[in-house]
């Protein structure tokens, strides 16, 4: 299959083109000529396919033109050697619980999946030195990272913001070493991703360098997390509550989301989603008022939606023709304050022994606000609640259990990078690599 340009002033490209560049040349995303619809059969027996099953059916429409039939179902079963659990949290509200993989975070089948994927392009080509860029609010750099860690030819570069990410978060990618190097970027998120756009628009650096990004701009990292909401819809089926399915997402860039409207697409039933955001709440503004404003990230509670200007809101525009009453048909929005968002965790954890992050907390909270007589609602619990540990222990007023798997990565020695916002220095680190 085919990928244009959001642009559209870029060539067409192969999947394979798409993986390895990330960025279209007319700096657009890339985005599949066709998005097939799954027959009437697979959703009628959905419900009694596991995971693995419903991914690998997914990921045939996506690549199934492109890679062998054996190299994608070993690269999904590969990728996926984990569940994703449905519970119940009240009598119309699911959590679709996305943090048990490596990392704790749903993040972790998009960078697993992305580093087969790319790991069987290199192979295939005979390519070395591939450098892979990735900025990150939290959660992408620890999953991608562990994603690559030890792949032959491939060295991944994080980037993320000075004093914006959880120690649990920054521990997951600054202690790893090998074919991993963690950047501290003075600045924010959004100036981490301006530094890795730049770099693959710049031609002396890839005259230099293979470079390619495993942030959500990559169609190897944002079209995998569609499993999720197939699955979502599986198990909701089983239990006899498939109709009527509102999916709230936690958005920061828009990939997780984007992935979940290429599902209904693909004639996924669900009645409508809602995008919950925190205070930067872009893209809320734009569903109320038709115009796209992006402005510099405010930091808060839920830092890994801490994103004041979405790559992946170009793929929204693009799959409604720009219509934002056909997007806004499908898709609400919400925002909340730091304030709600604590209320939010201590008044789940009180009255249903649910323990929320603050990203699934606005979920949760959307869902709660916003779910009509008759309508089951699930939102996506992004990351383990032991990931913002400070942050939940303060709102809670007691310890938070820390997985065994967070344990280990807290014991690792922090090794990174210092470095400006200035593309000039980031440019001047690569071309002496």
């Amino acid at each position: 299959m085919n990928y244009y340009s959001t642009n559209k002033q870029a060539p067409m490209a192969s999947l394979q083109e798409a993986v390895v560049k990330g960025l279209a040349s007319d700096k657009g995303l890339f985005m599949p000529v066709t998005i097939k619809p799954l027959p009437q059969e697979f959703y009628d027996t959905i419900d009694t396919l596991s995971f693995q099953e419903i991914a690998y059916r997914v990921a045939d429409a996506f690549f199934g033109e492109d890679i062998p039939a054996d190299i994608l179902k070993e690269i999904v079963y590969d990728t996926l050697n984990f569940d994703v659990p449905l519970v119940q949290v009240t009598e119309s509200i699911y959590s679709l619980e996305l943090f048990h993989g490596p990392t704790l975070a749903f993040k972790d089948v998009g960078g697993r999946f992305m580093a087969r994927l790319l790991g069987y392009f290199i192979k295939k080509e005979g390519q070395k030195d591939v450098n892979v860029l990735v900025a990150t609010s939290g959660d992408t750099g620890s999953a991608v990272a562990n994603g690559f860690l030890g792949v032959e030819g491939i060295h991944v570069y994080v980037l993320y913001p000075k004093g914006k990410v959880s120690e649990i978060q920054e521990k997951q990618f600054t202690t790893l070493g090998q074919n991993i190097t963690a950047l501290e970027i003075d600045g924010t998120f959004d100036d981490c991703q301006a530094l890795v756009k730049s770099a693959f628009m710049d031609k002396e650096l890839n005259e230099h360098l293979s470079l390619t990004s495993a942030n959500s701009i990559n169609v190897a990292r944002f079209l995998p997390q569609a499993f999720y909401y197939f699955y979502a819809y599986a198990q909701l089926k089983r239990a006899g509550k498939a109709d009527q399915l509102v999916v709230c997402v936690p958005s920061g860039n828009f990939g997780n989301i984007t992935a979940g409207l290429f599902g209904k697409r693909m004639g996924l039933p669900v009645k409508r989603f809602i995008a919950a955001n925190n205070r930067n709440d872009i893209f809320f503004q734009y569903l109320q008022t038709g115009q796209y404003n992006p402005r510099p990230s405010i930091a808060t509670i839920a830092n890994a939606m801490d994103v004041g200007d979405p790559s992946n809101f170009a793929r929204v525009l693009d799959l409604y023709g720009a219509s934002h009453e056909a997007i806004t048909a499908d898709v609400s929005g919400t925002t909340y304050t730091d304030e709600q968002i604590r209320d939010t965790v201590k008044e789940t954890w009180e009255k249903h022994q649910y323990l929320l992050d603050p990203h699934g907390a606005c979920g949760y909270r959307a869902l709660e606000e916003g779910l009509q007589a008759g309508e089951i609602g699930v939102f996506l619990e992004t990351a383990h609640p032991a990931k913002f540990l400070e942050t939940v222990e303060a709102i809670l007023g007691e310890k938070v259990e820390v997985p065994v798997k967070l344990q280990e990565f807290m014991k690792g020695e922090k090794q990174n990078l210092s470095m400006t916002k200035e593309f000039a220095d980031f440019k001047n680190y690569l071309l002496a690599l």
